[in-house]
């Protein structure tokens, strides 16, 4: 088995990759500065198999020397947060990102040059579609639909050029994957996080599932929903993301290419409120809600064409948000007595 380098590996989804990996009976060499949530604990913490390094992306001679003992390198440290996180940090999710994926591109040059170190696979995001006016978003759409208005889609945008001129240069192997809407277990309020009302809540993480969650507990009726809830997401089981990560990571045919990684079945936000709203308070209980004004990069659809990752990788996402919602709000629930969200 091969020894994968994962950046951000403290992280929400890596969370997720980092455990699918050892389950495939990879080695993994994780490294994070554990700047958004501090410390964490992991199931595989212990893992005789897992390494964590904690240390900065943007330390280009401790990149080179993770990356060149490593055959696979997943790059997925980044600033990254809620819909509140794009306003409060515009210029930060832009710079420091930047850094993040530069020294990551140039510590991989280096250490595919020195002959170990096989690919990239560069976690990018559905924001990169942020200005289209067509759905589904197909792979392909984002070098011809105009670039995301957000700091933090266009930084992902310029990921993926990244990625591409790494290799059309200096021939470094890519892949890019999209995840769409990532919703499972073990995010947090992080450190730097900026505390946002919401009707007499204050939200977690500005992220709709979680924040959503916690306003059903507390009691909120009417429930506050962002924007009118017409809103359609596709929301994407973590451990679902982290199979189709690995699998983009091994497959062939990923070799310079890209996909949108999704579950197929769109949800408008509404719909979802009022799962959880049922969820939680029980069948026969009347479902109020109001609405706030959204935010300005509150994108209204990001939908995405999934065929091709199904096609090329023999991907698709299964868990249905019942099963999320069953798994996510035992833990919400969880955190909320543990004051961590």
């Amino acid at each position: 088995m091969s020894t994968v380098l994962v950046t951000g590996s403290a992280g929400f989804i890596a969370g997720y990759v980092v455990q699918e990996l050892l389950d495939q009976g990879h080695d993994v060499v994780g490294i994070d500065n554990l700047s958004k949530y501090g410390p964490t604990t992991k199931s595989y913490d212990a893992h005789p198999r897992y390494e964590l390094v904690e240390g900065d992306c943007r330390d280009l001679d401790l990149m080179v020397r993770l990356a060149s003992d490593c055959d696979h390198f997943i790059a997925g440290a980044a600033m990254i947060g809620g819909i509140s996180y794009f306003h409060a940090y515009a210029y930060d999710l832009l710079a420091a990102n930047e850094r993040i994926i530069a020294a990551s591109c140039d510590a991989a040059i280096r250490a595919h040059r020195s002959g170990r170190l096989q690919k990239v696979t560069y976690l990018s995001s559905s924001m990169v579609f942020e200005s289209t006016e067509h759905w589904p978003s197909t792979e392909g759409d984002e070098r011809r639909i105009p670039p995301p208005v957000s700091s933090y889609g266009f930084q992902k945008l310029a990921v993926e050029y990244f990625a591409r001129a790494a290799w059309e240069q200096y021939q470094l192997p890519y892949t890019i994957v999209r995840p769409f809407n990532c919703v499972g277990v073990g995010e947090r309020r992080a450190l730097g996080e900026v505390e946002v009302l919401s009707g007499n809540v204050k939200l977690a993480m500005s992220h709709v599932v979680p924040d959503l969650v916690q306003k059903v507990m507390k009691g909120q009726d009417p429930l506050h929903i962002l924007g009118d809830g017409s809103q359609i997401r596709h929301y994407t089981y973590g451990g679902d993301l982290a199979k189709g990560i690995v699998l983009a990571m091994e497959h062939p045919a990923a070799r310079n290419n890209d996909f949108n990684l999704s579950t197929a079945q769109g949800t408008t936000v509404l719909e979802l409120a009022e799962s959880i709203w049922t969820k939680i308070k029980g069948p026969g209980v009347a479902f109020n809600y109001t609405v706030d004004e959204p935010y300005e990069h509150d994108v209204q659809k990001r939908i995405p064409e999934t065929s091709k990752a199904s096609r090329v990788l023999g991907f698709d996402a299964t868990t249905s948000l019942d099963e999320m919602l069953d798994e996510v709000i035992p833990w919400i629930r969880m955190a909320i007595a543990e004051g961590s969200i």
